[in-house]
Formats: C-alpha cells, structure tokens, sequence
C-alpha cells in the first residue's frame, strides 16, 4: 500500500511541477542559508578563541603612566613610572607565575641586502613563559645575558622570513641601528593579535640591552611596561587587587590620589570577545533557522506526507550541498575563516526537513476531511 501511494505522490509532484520546485526552492534555500551563516559564525568564533589562546594564559598588562607636557596630556605609557625592581617585587607574589618587564621601540634590521622596520622588544627570559612562546631553533637568551647587556635576539617567523628568506637565522648576525647583534633563536609562530597585529613580527632582546644600547631610558632601570601570569585564572582579581596594592605602597602614593599605573585584566578583555563571537555565532544560527521553510498522518493523509518527505528531504540535501559549497566559496573568495561542523549540518537539515514534513500535515489533514465528490471538484 505505501508503494501505491509513494507511486501516487511522485505522480502528484510530477503533475504539480511548479509547486513542486517552489516548495524544494525554499528548503534549498533555508538549509543552505542556515549551513551558511552556522559556518561564518563559527569560523569567527574559532579565530577569536585562536587570538585568545595565543595571547597566553591568565595575564595582567601594567603600564606606566600618563603625563603632561606643554599642556597637552598623554595617555598610558607615557611616563616612567615603572621600573625593574616593580617586575621583581611582583614576580614573589604568591599568586605570580612569571613576569616580563618590557622596553619597546621600533628599528630597521639589516641582514646582508635585505632590511626590515619591525619592533624590538627588550625584556626578560621569563617573557616566554609568559605569552606561552616557543622556540623553534636555537635557545632562549639567560638571566646572564640580562645582567650582561649582551647584543643577543630571538627572531619572530616574519622577521627571519623577510630577512633570511630560506636561510636558516640562528647563528647569523644582524644590525639592529648599526650594532651587531648574534641571532641565538627562531620564534615559534604566533599568528595575529586580538587587534589584527603580526605577533611574528617581532624581535626579542635582552631588557637591559634595549635600555643601554638600544633606545635608552630617561631614568636608569625604567620599563614601559610589565606582563604578569596569575597562577591560575580563578586568581586573577585577588592578584590585580595584589598587584595595586604593592605598586602603590611601592611608588608611595597617598590615599586618595590617583594611580601613577594602569593594570588590565587581559583575561577579562579575552573572554568579553569570545562571548561576543559566541553570542554572533548562536545568533546567525538562530537568523538561518528562521529562514528554514517547509514540513507531518495515515491514508489519504500519508500519501500527502510522502510527497512532503520527498520533497524536503531532496530540497535539503540540495540545500546542504550549496551551504557547505557557499562557505567553502566564501573562504576562498575573502578569506573569511568558515568552520563547517557536522552538527551545524544535522540541525539545518533536521529543522528544515521537519518543519516541511510538519506543514505537510495541515493540507494533508484538510484533503482527508473532504468528501469524495469535493475532492474530485477540487481535483
């Protein structure tokens, strides 16, 4: 019997062509808007949370203050307030894993021929454990070689790649403003920031080579800035409140008076942009499922239904096919990352499919009620 009516509903849709496709269209439609926008929201979720995770883990950035010049105020950064012995004090913190005191600037670096404007930045051996950064090739400079000012760097995957090209840098010498320094290591590859920076384009010096050789400091021992690590991430607002507290009995500021540093939560920013990306990603899901159109009983009520399940689900499986195509095109075409899950596919199929099988149900249901004179009439 069902045979009988398979028979008859693929004779009803073949008697019914435009109606037919119109029906498929808007499955086709629906799932593959759905795979579509489940795929770019994902994709940006998975980019954010790569920015995250290779910004390290559980970090505070402190900067020192801001001044005023000439009555013209600058912001963070600006003012030396921060120095070596501040990272020392909050390295033995209980609640501290390893801190990097930092000095940035910008060099063009020689090698041979070739040049590259990059940034350098001096700091500590601990800035690794920091940012969870690994060496590639060679080995990270020493504690010594802080206390020896020695002119040694470790080279971002950028750098080496517009410096060296294929050679391999460790061993090399380049000139960083005229002054030979001794490439000891290659960087592991980091990727982009959260704000779209180059990570690899980066060299790493000693802290003090960077204050006495490289760009100098106003006061002797000052840093621009310092990156912390916390322990563990259910640490983090007691150790910012630590970090406060210690910097400002250090830097024997009164109550009441405002802060000559800034210390920012990095965990805190990380997980306000995931939760966004998050919230896009369930968002565009929520968009695609809505713009899934289409269709569910016994008799005359499941010769209708039939028709409905073979529609949906060929006018679905078309739709999945451009949705997973659509991404893949919008990949390649803008660059935009795509993360194309089975679930994603599931669940636009299942939704889309079922609510066209479950409005096949009010037709079918209507057709089954009539008399059979009314349903030659309308035949």
């Amino acid at each position: 019997m069902t045979g009988a009516m398979l028979a008859e509903a693929w004779h009803a849709m073949g008697a019914n062509r435009l109606r037919t496709f119109l029906t498929m269209l808007g499955m086709v439609i629906g799932v593959g808007a759905v795979i579509l926008m489940l795929a770019i929201g994902r994709g940006a979720q998975f980019q954010v949370e790569q920015s995250i995770a290779s910004m390290g883990s559980n970090l505070f950035i402190i900067l020192s203050g801001s001044s005023t010049a000439g009555g013209v105020r600058l912001g963070g950064g600006a003012a030396p307030t921060l120095t070596l012995g501040d990272a020392q004090a909050i390295a033995e913190l209980p609640t501290i894993a390893a801190v990097a005191p930092t000095v940035p600037g910008g060099a063009q670096i020689v090698y041979g021929q070739n040049n590259w404007g990059t940034q350098v930045l001096g700091t500590t051996p601990s800035y690794l454990d920091v940012r969870d950064w690994r060496i590639e090739a060679g080995y990270p400079f020493t504690d010594s070689d802080v206390r020896s000012a020695t002119r040694v760097a470790l080279v971002g995957q950028t750098v080496a790649k517009n410096l060296f090209g294929e050679e391999e840098p460790v061993g090399k010498t380049i000139r960083i403003k005229q002054s030979p320094y001794l490439v000891i290591g290659l960087l592991a590859a980091k990727g982009q920031s959260l704000d779209g920076r180059d990570q690899d384009d980066t060299i790493l010096v000693p802290v003090t080579t960077a204050q006495r050789k490289l760009f100098g400091t106003q006061f002797q021992g000052t840093v621009r800035f310092i990156m912390a690590q916390a322990t563990a991430p259910e640490a983090m607002a007691g150790t910012e409140r630590a970090i406060n507290q210690l910097l400002r009995q250090r830097h024997r500021l009164q109550e009441g008076t405002d802060s000559d540093f800034t210390v920012r939560n990095l965990a805190a920013v990380a997980n306000t942009a995931a939760e966004t990306a998050r919230i896009m990603s369930l968002m565009l899901g929520a968009i695609g499922i809505r713009m899934a159109v289409g269709a569910r009983q016994r008799d005359i009520l499941l010769q209708f239904l039939l028709e409905a399940i073979i529609i949906s689900v060929v006018g679905c499986l078309v739709g999945v096919i451009l949705g997973v195509g659509g991404a893949v095109l919008a990949n390649k075409i803008t660059g935009t990352a795509v993360v194309i899950t089975l679930s994603s596919v599931v669940m636009a199929f299942l939704v889309a499919a079922g609510v066209g099988v479950f409005f096949g149900f009010y037709p079918a249901n209507k057709a089954a009620r009539l008399e059979p004179i009314d349903a030659l009439r309308y035949q």
